[in-house]
């Protein structure tokens, strides 16, 4: 059997509605059940697969963690339903006394309905049979239940249809115990003779019943990104998708809060939170039917994605992670950023990350050597760990002197680096700083030797002229020379040169022609889908060859931002907007899903904020500073210093594994609050920042999570060498400062501060 996609050892799968949902079979849930053959025996196990025992018995399989529960069972004739998803301490009502009917609408509880054969409402899968045959009627088979590790429970349930028993479904569960998250997926077996055609494939079909939904989504634009919008859904379907391939969240990402019965909230309330591992084209169809019961079909975008499956070939769908959280939007966040630390949703989660300067904004394209190794200086000045050499630095026939040219060519250009990277490398090292460059792999400009000698190797139509954005086009990797040419550019840069012990890899436009002069014509809808499968690859062969070498994740800003791709990179570049004031907005809304390490937050001149405020803004993740130190006077180089220095020794051990609670939100009032609690709540840092001029008196901080029978000492840090603090130090125990809490230190505007809390 053919993989299209091995399913990754740590996948993620985010979807937590506040599920209380009965099957309309379960009356006879007791009652043995014929387990089916399983073609796929012995064939494509895994370790933790090798030692599971098939489940016949009819009765309900429960998916549960620490404190959430996923209730399944089949009916007397097979039909699959899902019977609770809630708290695990919530009682569960009696199921209803009914039978299932296959030649009725009552499959609304299914879950993983199918097109053709009675489901009437949008499928999860929908299939085209080689004779033709559009339909599809899968039944429980079988299920195994295995532990690959202590915490982690992996469910997998065998679907077959009697009339084709070639095709194959299997709904897979990882539940991960102390986390509450759930990560679920489905594999697509085609053991018929003949190919078929999938048109919908989906990751999940969540189904959640309550009173009212509001959706939140991550939406927004370059230099906008991950804006929160909050709306209210009604009957009928409400999709959030992406149809545009490559670098496919610039405008949304593959993320979701779903709230029962309210406007979400920030620690109080039910939420679901779901996020795809899929860097690609998705979908998201949040379906209200008129019984008020919503279902969430979650994964690849269906749009003119056809995948032709041939004989023996299985499809694995990207994972959806999801979670219930009864502690609203906080208790989501935290679940999701305790998953990412422990079990590989972010690479080396413990691993310090750097302290980074970058050239790009204090130089562009227009650099030496000289110059490059001037700033080396600046770097050390202020403490940081490493320098950053960003575009610019290759190709020599078609030297990257702008981005109209270079693309493709991946040798160091000999005119502004005659000495090469190693040079580079070795001087950045005398001063004590690690050296990272910057790539983008995927791309190649029509100015370059690469698309000159192979003009076929890029993704294009026939008959066409190929449509440049950023003066680019998009190697198809699904050829296998691309694949090969793309695997050599880190080869070719980092194995001779071991020196750079980091990559910043960005990926800057988007499909707009997805057409592919490899594939044949019967395979052009899997083009995009293939992409990503072909773009894991690829960055698992980077971490695996190179896992000394760190690496952040760009795609001109958040283009891609998704668990799938972040268990490669260390971090993530979330805009190219670093203006302070926006970014307060902008990380706030990637902080509803990923860790503050992942979310590189750089100090530059943009806005022309007061740098005390972009300092304190860019502390709160991964810390950095696109400037050129030497345009900074005495006094500012001082103040960057000192800030790094703190970052190292007291705030990173806090920020960095710290449980966030958001306080204030800055889309409730012009100021925004937020604190990480260190996992033995010894300390927390609370980050203060006030957005606009108010005439009214920011709010008491009140802070949360910490031990309400410890004392703490409450104090002011990071202030410039001249100020002086307007709240004296003082101590209270954790219950008395989380009940009233302490002054804010700031009033007038772009004012911010950071306190520590740490125990006396």
């Amino acid at each position: 059997m053919k993989l299209r996609h091995t399913h990754p050892a740590k996948t993620i799968l985010r979807v937590a509605p506040a599920l209380l949902v009965l099957c309309a079979t379960c009356a006879a849930l007791q009652q043995p059940l014929q387990a089916a053959p399983n073609p796929n025996k012995g064939k494509n196990k895994n370790k933790s697969q090798s030692q599971a025992q098939p489940q016949a018995q009819y009765k309900p399989i429960t998916i549960a963690t620490a404190g959430i529960e996923l209730i399944l069972g089949p009916g007397e004739d097979g039909i699959f339903s899902q019977l609770y998803y809630g708290p695990a301490n919530r009682e569960k009502p009696a199921p209803p006394q009914r039978k299932q009917r296959r030649d009725s609408s009552l499959r609304e509880n299914e879950v993983y309905p199918q097109y053709g054969n009675g489901f009437i409402a949008t499928p999860a899968l929908r299939v085209t049979h080689a004779d033709g045959n559009t339909s599809t009627d899968l039944a429980y088979a079988s299920h195994t239940v295995t532990k690959p590790a202590d915490d982690i429970t992996l469910t997998r349930i065998e679907l077959s249809d009697k009339a084709y028993p070639g095709l194959r479904v299997a709904l897979c569960y990882r539940a991960y115990r102390d986390e509450n998250i759930i990560e679920q997926w489905s594999e697509i077996t085609n053991n018929e003779t003949a190919p078929v055609t999938l048109y919908n494939y989906a990751s999940a079909a969540l189904i959640a019943s309550a009173q009212s939904y509001y959706l939140t989504q991550l939406q927004g634009d370059y230099r906008t990104e991950a804006g929160l919008t909050e709306e209210k859904l009604v009957p009928g379907i409400k999709i959030l998708d992406s149809k545009i391939g490559v670098r496919a969240h610039q405008f949304r990402n593959p993320s979701f809060i779903l709230s029962l019965d309210g406007p979400a909230r920030e620690e109080t309330g039910d939420v679901i939170g779901g996020a795809l591992e899929w860097a690609g084209s998705f979908q998201f169809a949040f379906e209200v039917d008129n019984a008020g019961r919503l279902r969430a079909l979650c994964g690849i975008n269906p749009f003119a994605a056809e995948y032709r499956l041939d004989a023996g070939e299985t499809l694995v769908t990207p994972a959806l992670l999801h979670t219930y959280s009864t502690e609203g939007k906080g208790g989501m966040s935290r679940n999701f950023h305790r998953w990412a630390r422990a079990h590989g949703g972010i690479r080396d989660a413990s691993k310090p990350r750097p302290v980074l300067l970058n050239n790009w904004e204090a130089t562009h394209f227009d650099f030496d050597e000289n110059k490059i190794i001037s700033l080396f200086d600046g770097a050390k000045e202020i403490g940081a760990d490493l320098f950053l050499l960003d575009d610019g630095w290759f190709g020599n026939n078609h030297p990257r002197d702008n981005d109209k040219a270079g693309l493709g060519d991946w040798e160091p250009n000999a005119k502004k680096l005659p000495n090469g990277l190693t040079h580079l490398a070795d001087a950045a090292k005398s001063r004590g700083i690690g050296f990272g460059i910057w790539l983008e792999p995927e791309m190649v400009n029509p100015a370059s030797d690469l698309f000159e000698k192979h003009p076929d190797w890029v993704i294009t139509q026939p008959n066409r002229a190929p449509l440049l954005r950023r003066n680019q086009l998009i190697l198809d990797n699904n050829r296998p020379e691309a694949q090969a040419f793309e695997r050599g550019i880190f080869d070719r840069t980092l194995a001779p040169n071991p020196g750079i012990t980091y990559v910043k890899w960005d990926c800057n436009r988007f499909v707009t022609q997805p057409g592919s002069s490899y594939l044949p014509a019967d395979k052009q809808t899997r083009l995009l889908v293939d992409y990503q499968f072909h773009l894991y690859d690829l960055m698992r062969y980077f971490a695996q060859k190179y896992p000394n070498v760190m690496a952040m994740l760009c795609s001109g800003g958040s283009g891609r931002v998704d668990y799938g791709s972040l268990r490669y990179f260390h971090s993530f570049w979330a805009s190219d907007n670093t203006d302070p004031r926006q970014r307060v907005f902008i990380q706030w809304g990637f902080s509803q899903f990923f860790p503050s390490e992942s979310v590189s937050a750089h100090v530059t001149d943009m806005g022309q904020r007061p740098l005390k405020f972009a300092l304190d803004v860019a502390l709160s993740g991964a810390f950095g500073v696109d400037r050129d130190v030497a345009r900074w006077t005495p006094a500012e180089r001082a103040q960057v210093a000192a800030a790094v220095k703190l970052y190292h020794d007291r705030i990173r051990p806090v920020t960095a594994g710290g449980a966030l609670y958001r306080l204030n939100s800055p889309y409730e009032m012009p100021r925004a609050t937020l604190e990480y609690v260190a996992p033995d709540r010894a300390r927390a840092i609370v980050f203060i920042y006030n957005l606009d001029k108010s005439d009214s008196v920011f709010p008491a901080i009140k802070p949360l999570g910490l031990d309400a029978a410890k004392t703490y000492r409450v104090r002011e840090i990071n202030l410039p060498a001249s100020a002086t603090t307007r709240l004296a130090p003082y101590g209270a125990t954790g219950a008395t400062l989380m009940r009233d809490g302490f002054a804010a230190p700031v009033s007038g505007p772009l004012e911010s501060a950071i306190i520590e809390i740490t125990v006396e």
